[in-house]
C-alpha cells in the first residue's frame, strides 16, 4: 500500500466524521429558508494554511484564471487537477450524499425531473458520460482591490445545484473586506442580498443556480448568484468544492 493511498483513506475517514458531526437538521432548514448555510470550523487553522500554501505549486492545478482578463472581477484562481488533494476529495465525497437529498427535494418542489444518485462517483460518471470530465474544485486568491462579480458556476449541461466554499484566511487578521455575497432574484420582485459572515475554516453551502421558495400558490423558482465584495487589505484564500465536472 502506498503512502498516497494511506493518506487518502485517512482523509476520507476524517472528512466523513467531520461532515457527520455537523448539525444537518439546522443546515437543511437554513438552506431551505435562505439558500445558504454555514458549517463552522470544517477545517482547522493548520489545514487552512496548508491548503492556501498549495496556490503557487502549479503541479496541483490544471488551469489558472486571471479574472480581469475575462470580466469576472479582479483576483485569480486555479482549478485543481485529478487526483484532487486527499482532504478535498474526501470532503467532496462525504458532503455530496447529504446535499443530494436536498437537491432532489428541491427539484421535486420545482417540478424538475432531474434526480441525483446518492453516491458521488455515480454522479461523476453521469458527468463524464456527458463529456464533462475536467475537475472543478478550485483555489481562489484575492489581493487588495480584488473582488468577484456575481456569477453562477455552471460548466455544462449537467450541474449539481449546491456547492461549498471554505474560507482559508482569517478576517480582520489576514484581510479586511472580501465578504461572501449571495443574491436572490424572485419573480416580479427586487433582488435580495445575503452577506454571509465567515471565519477561517468555516464553510458555506449555497445554491448554484435555482432553489424553490414557497408562495401562496405553492413553490416557485428563484435565481441565485454569488460573489465576493472588494478586498480592502491583506490577502484572502478560499477553496471551492463544486460537485459537477466541467467540459
Amino acid at each position: 500500500m502506498t503512502i498516497h493511498s494511506l493518506n487518502t483513506k485517512r482523509a476520507s475517514r476524517s472528512a466523513e466524521s467531520r461532515v457527520a458531526a455537523q448539525p444537518w437538521r439546522t443546515l437543511v432548514s437554513e438552506l431551505n429558508a435562505q439558500g445558504c448555510a454555514v458549517m463552522p470550523g470544517l477545517l482547522s487553522a493548520e489545514e487552512c494554511a496548508e491548503m492556501a500554501a498549495l496556490y503557487p505549486r502549479e503541479e496541483h492545478f490544471r488551469s489558472h484564471v486571471v479574472m480581469a482578463r475575462h470580466g469576472f472581477g479582479k483576483g485569480e484562481y486555479r482549478y485543481f487537477r485529478y487526483p484532487l488533494p486527499d482532504l478535498i476529495e474526501g470532503l467532496r465525497t462525504a458532503l455530496y450524499p447529504r446535499l443530494a437529498t436536498v437537491a432532489n427535494d428541491w427539484n421535486e418542489k420545482m417540478g424538475v425531473a432531474q434526480r441525483y444518485p446518492a453516491d458521488h462517483a455515480a454522479f461523476l460518471k453521469r458527468c463524464h458520460d456527458e463529456g464533462q470530465t475536467k475537475p472543478t474544485p478550485l483555489l481562489l486568491q484575492y489581493a487588495p482591490g480584488d473582488y468577484n462579480c456575481l456569477h453562477q458556476d455552471l460548466y455544462g449541461a449537467l450541474a449539481f445545484p449546491l456547492q461549498v466554499a471554505i474560507l482559508l484566511s482569517e478576517p480582520g487578521e489576514d484581510f479586511t473586506g472580501g465578504e461572501f455575497v449571495l443574491t436572490e432574484q424572485r419573480p416580479r420582485m427586487q433582488s435580495r442580498a445575503e452577506v454571509v459572515p465567515l471565519k477561517r475554516g468555516d464553510a458555506v453551502i449555497f445554491a448554484v443556480h435555482n432553489r424553490p421558495v414557497e408562495g401562496s400558490r405553492g413553490y416557485y423558482r428563484v435565481n441565485l448568484r454569488h460573489g465576493v465584495s472588494r478586498l480592502r487589505s491583506g490577502r484572502r484564500h478560499t477553496v471551492g468544492i463544486i460537485f459537477h465536472d466541467a467540459k
